[in-house]
């Protein structure tokens, strides 16, 4: 309810309150479209990352260390391993999953380290 003041003009009391919770819903859904949007932009180099480190560990015969550094990477990610000559290589996917529209695509990085394992063409 308004208020006239003492000059007869109406009072603008809580009209801030109104007008924050006005902006408060809009504010909340534009930062979490923020973070999202930060999020799927870095899935890249933190597939990377862990295609390196699982690459390096599988050639060195760790393969659950490979696996579960993998599985740290992103929630749903995958890891594959190939031979290629002296060297192994790892590629690890995950989807990409934005807030509100659920799975959008799918991101991918492969990394490779000389083959330790002693398997099929690696050093003894």
């Amino acid at each position: 309810m308004r208020s006239v003041r003492d000059d007869g003009l109406r009072s603008d009391r809580g009209s801030a309150t109104a007008e924050f919770a006005v902006v408060l819903p809009a504010v909340l859904v534009l930062a979490v479209l923020l973070v999202t949007v930060a999020r799927a932009a870095l899935l890249p180099v933190a597939l990377a990352d862990a295609a390196a480190d699982a690459a390096r560990l599988a050639a060195r015969g760790e393969a659950g260390a490979a696996t579960a550094r993998t599985v740290a990477a992103a929630p749903g990610a995958t890891m594959s391993t190939e031979r290629d000559g002296g060297l192994l290589c790892v590629e690890v996917r995950a989807p990409v999953i934005v807030a509100g529209l659920g799975r959008v695509g799918e991101s991918s990085a492969r990394g490779c380290a000389l083959d330790d394992s002693g398997a099929e063409g690696g050093a003894p």
